[in-house]
């Protein structure tokens, strides 16, 4: 099976459940997207926190997927950077309990990045970020050697706060022989530097992951005509639809895939990474583009049953019991 490289922002989740969304007006923070915060507003939430009962679990769009890749039996690797402190030390020994292969850089200034996620009660959630040490990473802290042996990267879209790190990254990838998946991230951030994500996907990206929203801000169109546009510039696109399933286009081919129906959403933290995590698997073991998409919307149906992005190993056990079975 091929090897699978994340590139993203290496952060904590501490997720808490919402009775209603009024703290959100009160924060400033638009329900469903993700914003980046300041450490005076870090602060107001942690006293909002401190007063609820919180949940902890790594977190970041690519730590997500490669979270679900290695859970999946994936030969994985993660590249990211840390603080020196113990929500450092959690993303850390996450990762290589899973035995995926950590590039994790340290920084002894700047604490690690940390995802405050709010979950509404229709299972909707929204992100304040305080980046910290994971917007540290730099473009000559990359090395070749990092990306030896693997046959995709995985980039989210959040990265676009740093060109020279995305771009450097690919360069880097592509002289290593792997093709680029993108994870396009969230619409506001697509809509805020719209340029830059072209030229990704005109230029270096083979397979681009979005959801409707974020395929609107990025093309100006919707579903299969967004799909369309999307795929004249990469290999395979992919336009998911949340409970109306997903789109999957490769040259002349398209895919219209169900979503799996599931008895409660609980949390939708994780269900953009984690069907990433299932298509990837997908193509890693060979199968056709349908069965990519099928385990895609499997997979991230299951996560979007549970708070937070991590299942617990017994489900797992019970996913790829159930993947084996339809082999």
């Amino acid at each position: 099976m091929d090897k699978i490289l994340g590139l993203g922002n290496a952060l904590v989740d501490v997720l808490v459940t919402l009775e209603d969304d009024n703290v959100l007006k009160e924060m400033g923070l638009t329900k469903g997207a993700m914003t980046l915060i300041d450490e005076d507003k870090l602060l107001k939430i942690n006293d909002f926190f401190s007063k609820k009962e919180t949940h902890l679990a790594t977190g970041g769009s690519a730590g997500n997927a490669i979270n679900a890749l290695a859970s999946l039996g994936a030969a994985t690797g993660l590249i990211g950077k840390i603080g020196n402190d113990r929500y450092g030390d959690f993303f850390r020994e996450k990762f290589q309990k899973r035995g995926t292969e950590t590039f994790l850089l340290t920084s002894d200034t700047l604490p690690s990045g940390v995802a405050s996620t709010f979950i509404s009660a229709d299972g909707e959630r929204t992100f304040a970020t305080h980046l910290g040490a994971a917007a540290a990473l730099k473009a000559e802290e990359l090395t070749l050697d990092m990306f030896r042996g693997y046959a995709y990267l995985f980039v989210e879209g959040y990265l676009v706060q740093d060109h020279d790190v995305i771009l450097h990254a690919i360069e880097l990838a592509k002289e290593a022989g792997l093709q680029v998946c993108l994870d396009m991230a969230s619409f506001n951030i697509v809509a805020g530097d719209q340029d830059f994500f072209l030229l990704l996907v005109n230029k270096y990206v083979d397979i681009v992951f979005a959801n409707e929203e974020e395929a609107k801000a990025f093309t100006g169109k919707e579903g299969k005509e967004a799909l369309d546009v999307i795929a004249g510039m990469c290999s395979i696109a992919v336009v998911k639809m949340g409970a109306r399933g997903s789109l999957v286009r490769k040259g002349t081919e398209t895919i219209v895939v169900d979503a799996c129906k599931v008895d409660r959403v609980v949390d939708t933290t994780g269900a953009g990474d984690y069907f990433a995590a299932g298509f990837l698997y997908g193509l890693t073991s060979g199968y056709a583009l349908e069965r990519c998409a099928r385990i895609a919307s499997f997979v991230s149906g299951e996560v979007i049953q549970v708070i937070g992005a991590e299942l617990p190993e017994e489900k797992w056990d019970v996913i790829k019991g159930k993947l084996e079975l339809n082999n």
